[in-house]
């Protein structure tokens, strides 16, 4: 999980690039910062999918099997 002080540098960053442009320094702040943000999204994206399971109105497990493959990959883990 990506800390309260980053996600407030992160908008602060967002926010001060709407009213004058960035230094380099603080663009590549803000790419990095981005980019920590969005893997971590991803992570817990991920995380929770691995634990769906679908199900039709009959009752019938429709997982699609990329689905079930990841989750048979994780359980071996």
């Amino acid at each position: 999980m990506i800390s309260q002080d980053k996600l407030n540098r992160i908008n602060e960053l967002a926010n001060k690039s709407k009213e004058a442009e960035l230094t380099s320094a603080e663009k590549q702040e803000q790419k990095k910062l981005r980019e920590e943000y969005l893997k971590n999204a991803r992570k817990s994206f991920k995380s929770q999918l691995k634990g769906v399971t679908v199900v039709d109105p009959a009752g019938n497990d429709v997982t699609p099997a990329k689905l079930k493959k990841m989750q048979k990959n994780e359980r071996k883990h």
